[in-house]
């Protein structure tokens, strides 16, 4: 029974986390909105507008249920249900400091890519249930957006994979903790000590995994519907898409949902590609930095801060880049990224074979 409250505080706890963040990533987005547009976005409630948000989400929430009379019911019920729930269980497993995860699985990174697999069956059953045109179209693109980018984010994180030769999200953190000899070696540096910080990290331990995390972010940015990839809720073609005919909680959970699968796609990326919660400083001579930032407090630290540069940085991309077209999305997935992302696997392969084994 025990185990049980235990599960639960965890998960309410995790909830209580995503609610907050939305709070705050959707009053920052505002903000970087206004200043990329030269203006200075929420000012009137709350100081600098800061309770703009929270005053949105006590309206949502005030509002009724409205059911549109010609829609499934059942499916146009529970799709926001299943949206958000596909999302918040990919949390589940994910590191946030040495020790620390709600869950640890041999196979987390598995875990994390099936569930949130599970989402585009929420989009379709939203579009299908609503019974509305533009909410159909929407959900469609949707499914074609995601399922299409799964391949090369996919590809790109098996690169990775091959190089740490391991599933587990701890494992493949605490790999990025330590500069191998071989790599040292490759790299031009000869003092073979434990350095650490950037150094450690994927991204510089192999070079070509640079190019595996460009593609997985911009593969991850078609997985949350972000701009320039958002063609599921394009305004000016289909009004909301897929969420056109919701409205109060169930439009809160949608939206709730979108904020968390950019927060949630922003951290596998750092957990695989950037360290995770490693330090980014080196141990350099006497100077111990890297030994100094470890620990628990400091590892939520730096998962949380390099986790929040990647959301300010989708952030800044959706008020910056105009919006594809369908048939240029596509073609920048099966044309450009996909084959990258076989290259990055190849490379992986000779990376582990040749450089880590000392070949």
């Amino acid at each position: 029974m025990i185990f049980y409250l235990i599960y639960l505080t965890v998960a309410i706890g995790m909830f209580g986390f995503i609610a907050l963040f939305t709070l705050f990533a959707v009053y920052s987005e505002r903000k970087i909105a206004g200043f990329v547009q030269d203006r200075l976005g929420p000012m009137e409630t709350g100081k600098f507008g800061i309770l703009q948000t929270l005053a949105d989400i006590i309206k949502l929430i005030q509002k009724e249920f409205i059911t549109p009379s010609a829609a499934d019911k059942i499916l146009f019920a529970v799709a926001p249900v299943v949206i958000f729930v596909a999302v918040f269980l990919g949390f589940a497993v994910m590191p946030w400091a040495p020790g620390i995860a709600p869950a640890t699985l041999h196979l987390g990174l598995f875990y994390v890519l099936a569930v949130i697999a599970v989402d585009a069956i929420g989009l379709l059953m939203a579009g299908w249930g609503s019974n509305n045109k533009f909410s159909l179209l929407g959900s469609m693109r949707a499914v074609a957006q995601i399922v299409s980018y799964e391949i090369p984010a996919g590809i790109a994180l098996i690169s990775v994979i091959m190089v740490a030769q391991s599933l587990n999200m701890q494992e493949i953190t605490i790999n990025q903790g330590i500069v191998t000899e071989n790599t040292l070696l490759f790299l031009g540096i000869w003092d073979v000590s434990s350095i650490g910080g950037l150094l450690a990290w994927h991204v510089f331990q192999a070079p070509h995994l640079l190019l595996a995390y460009v593609i997985f972010f911009i593969a991850s940015l078609a997985e949350c519907n972000r701009a320039p990839f958002d063609i599921p809720e394009a305004e000016s073609e289909l009004v909301g898409g897929f969420h056109t005919e919701y409205g109060g909680l169930r439009f809160a959970f949608v939206f709730l949902a979108e904020y968390a699968m950019m927060f949630l796609v922003a951290m596998i990326g750092v957990v695989v590609f950037l360290g995770g919660w490693n330090t980014p400083l080196p141990n350099v001579g006497q100077l111990k930095l890297a030994s100094w930032t470890t620990g628990t407090v400091w590892g939520i630290c730096w998962t949380l801060s390099k986790t929040l540069l990647i959301v300010g940085i989708q952030m800044w991309i959706r008020w910056t880049l105009p919006r594809l077209r369908a048939d240029q999305l596509m073609a920048l997935c099966w044309k450009v990224l996909t084959p990258l992302a076989f290259l990055c696997m190849a490379l992986s392969g000779i990376w582990r074979v040749w450089v880590m084994s000392g070949g």
